[in-house]
């Protein structure tokens, strides 16, 4: 593990590095559980750049690195001159200068790229258009935890597999030997050169990678449906026609899940219009007529869903990622 700087995208890593975090993630939770400290970081400092705004994000990298000892300045869309008054590679070396670390949310996959390459300090990847690594290292977590496993796990992603999760947990899959399946129309699935990394990775690790068009067929067996919201952070308004157009018979249904099995259990990123209670949600649940989105609300709140297992962990493995690079 030492040997890396950055945590960009889990391609980088190998199954035994991402097992490797992954086990210190679950021995650091085990020490918060217990109430044993473990400050491990005490007295380095951490820079937040959040040019996308997030609750789970947010929270688990400054709880994590309040944890670990560490200090944590928030840098908000409004709060650096980061890509106006200032380019990204001489923000990365002020901040670089400053900081033991340097988190990023934003755009595109390059930008975070850019700043690793200039900042001379570890770089984490909190989110970019293309991958989520922090997010996919929590559900790899909480996958484990609830099937004492991850290979040979059936995970469905069904919806927009276009973008970071689509392709984050399909890369997640690929690397620990899981058997992933996108769920969607042709057009919505990972990207295609993606794809053909990862059908190499899977003749290596043993993992089964699979494109449906049919729910039905797709669920069949699985032990996780997985979910995200049809129109992401950034996107206008005037998509959610076209998305619920194309992407209403993916909403992970009661019916869906009956027909995985009892076994299957329901992940979701979050946040998640499973019911109007949002205003976004409200508003566009009395457009279109609808009571929810990509989940119903019977699903979110059975039994079933471990969605709040997962947005836990997202604090426990990026307490895992900033230990093993940072110490």
């Amino acid at each position: 593990m030492n040997q890396h700087t950055h945590f960009l995208k889990l391609l980088d890593y190998t199954p035994d590095e991402i097992q490797q975090l992954l086990d210190t993630a679950a021995d650091l939770k085990s020490k918060k559980k217990a109430g044993i400290p473990h400050q491990y970081l005490l007295g380095k400092n951490l820079a937040l750049i959040f040019e996308k705004t997030s609750t789970r994000t947010r929270c688990a990298f400054e709880v994590a690195a309040r944890d670990l000892g560490m200090g944590t300045t928030y840098l908000g869309p409004t709060g650096s001159q980061i890509g106006t008054k200032e380019s990204i590679a001489d923000t990365a070396r002020v901040l670089g200068r400053m900081y033991d670390g340097i988190e990023y949310r934003g755009f595109g996959q390059s930008l975070v790229e850019e700043l690793a390459k200039y900042a001379g300090v570890p770089v984490f990847n909190g989110l970019t258009n293309e991958f989520h690594p922090t997010q996919v290292l929590a559900d790899l977590l909480t996958v484990q935890e609830h099937f004492g496993r991850l290979r040979g796990v059936k995970l469905v992603y069904l919806g927009d597999a276009r973008y970071n999760m689509g392709n984050s947990l399909m890369v997640g899959c690929a690397k620990m030997g899981m058997h992933f399946v996108a769920c969607a129309p042709e057009k919505y699935f990972p990207d295609r050169d993606l794809i053909q990394i990862c059908r190499e990775m899977a003749k290596k690790t043993g993992a089964t990678l699979e494109f449906l068009t049919d729910p039905a067929a797709a669920v069949q067996n699985a032990q996780v449906l997985y979910t995200d919201v049809w129109v992401s952070m950034g996107e206008p308004v005037e998509a959610w026609a076209q998305r619920i157009a194309d992407l209403g018979p993916y909403q992970v249904t009661k019916t869906l899940m009956d027909a995985a099995g009892p076994q299957c259990r329901f992940m979701h990123c979050l946040p998640a219009f499973h019911d109007l209670k949002t205003s976004i949600g409200r508003e566009m649940g009395e457009k279109f007529h609808r009571d929810a989105m990509e989940v119903e609300d019977e699903v979110f709140e059975s039994p079933a869903s471990i969605v709040f297992d997962e947005a836990e962990n997202r604090m426990h493995t990026i307490k895992a990622v900033l230990y093993q690079l940072m110490k």
